[in-house]
């Protein structure tokens, strides 16, 4: 779809397009902008990409341009977000293993899924921070953060959507790891403490793995755009339905008030933990691969 820079939609989601530049084409996902092809006034042909703009990737190069060569140093906000999520990966992977869960007692189990869930808030809110201080504008530098930009309002963007339900999904997560830590909790109680937040952690993970895999995949259908970004999105969304699996096995069954399927409940998680693990690894790697076109900053 072609469209030009005036738009009312498009400057909401992709404000401020310098003088003399014009949008090519551009792409949505469910509704939200998340890419588009930019023409400079020399002429010359650039990408811009919902997940590099929040990434502070810059510009990407189209097929009229060489990509820039070799690869820059991953950015300190890639490895944070690696070093939480991997940790937190590993706590949750750890914690279904049975080498692990047979070895040690249930309440220093409970504990590795607990702290585990704390890591990935930690992660869950610098993911959400990024979008918070995305440039407003396509050529400009990074916002920065004041009080009242941990709240900011940005329903136009699909990333703030998808770091907002994660959040929130790790969020469910530890209330309901720590409730797993009580030893007298009754069968009601597991179940609307521990079953009921894990159920609502994993549908939120889906919904945030679904929009994150939406902002990088073209079309419907998976459709690779080669990146390391979108091979990270499809990880992530593998391991939320990993999640979500392990979630509907835990269901307490009403007869015996026993979990359905405990095995299933360990297997979801460890796969589960193992793709955002990978995921996680990939964050610097694709912060260090991102090849921009030179472009103008303002």
């Amino acid at each position: 779809m072609d469209s030009g820079a005036g738009s009312a939609e498009l400057t909401e989601a992709v404000p401020d397009l310098p003088e003399g530049w014009r949008v090519v084409h551009e792409s949505r996902s469910f509704g939200f902008v998340t890419r588009l092809t930019l023409e400079a006034p020399d002429g010359s042909e650039y990408e811009w990409t919902s997940r590099r703009h929040r990434k502070l990737l810059g510009l990407g190069a189209t097929g009229r341009l060489r990509p820039a060569s070799g690869a820059s140093r991953p950015s300190r906000m890639s490895w944070w977000l690696a070093a939480l999520f991997g940790i937190g990966s590993l706590c949750f992977a750890t914690g279904s293993l049975p080498l692990y869960f047979d070895a040690v007692s249930p309440s220093i189990v409970a504990w590795t899924f607990f702290v585990g869930s704390l890591f990935f808030t930690s992660a869950g809110y610098l993911s959400f921070h990024e979008t918070v201080i995305a440039p407003q504008a396509i050529l400009a530098a990074p916002r920065r953060l004041r009080l009242r930009g941990l709240v900011h309002w940005r329903p136009h963007r699909i990333d703030w959507w998808a770091g907002l339900i994660q959040l929130a999904g790790t969020i469910a997560f530890n209330v309901s790891t720590f409730a797993a830590t009580r030893s007298a909790l009754d069968a009601v109680q597991q179940k609307h403490l521990i079953w009921t937040p894990d159920v609502v952690g994993s549908v939120c993970f889906l919904v945030a793995s679904v929009l994150a895999y939406a902002e990088v995949n073209r079309g419907v259908l998976p459709r690779s755009d080669h990146s390391v970004g979108w091979r990270i999105a499809a990880l992530n969304l593998f391991g939320s339905v990993a999640f979500g699996v392990a979630a509907i096995a835990a269901r307490y069954l009403p007869t015996t008030g026993q979990t359905a399927n405990i095995a299933l409940v360990n297997l979801g998680t460890f796969v589960g933990a193992i793709a955002f693990l990978v995921g996680a690894v990939l964050l610097p790697v694709e912060s260090s691969r991102a090849e921009a076109a030179t472009a103008p900053r303002r």
